[in-house]
């Protein structure tokens, strides 16, 4: 796994799937509740550096090392 998620893309990551984690144990007793689950997406990028949608449509916010 390449790593092809740059560093405010990944912050921002992080910051919504914890928020939305977050909200779903708030907010558990909610008929749609779960959806706060999908917050676990962004999160996992965020954390991994890399997201799977990117590779496939070749986009890549990580910047290069230019030597």
């Amino acid at each position: 796994m390449t790593k092809n998620v740059g560093g405010i893309d990944r912050i921002l990551r992080i910051v919504v799937g914890a928020a939305l984690i977050v909200a779903y144990f708030l907010n558990s007793g909610g008929a749609y509740s779960w959806l706060y689950l999908l917050g676990l997406i962004p999160l996992v990028t965020g954390l991994l550096s890399t997201c799977p949608l990117y590779s496939i449509l070749g986009m890549n916010t990580c910047p290069t090392d230019k030597r």
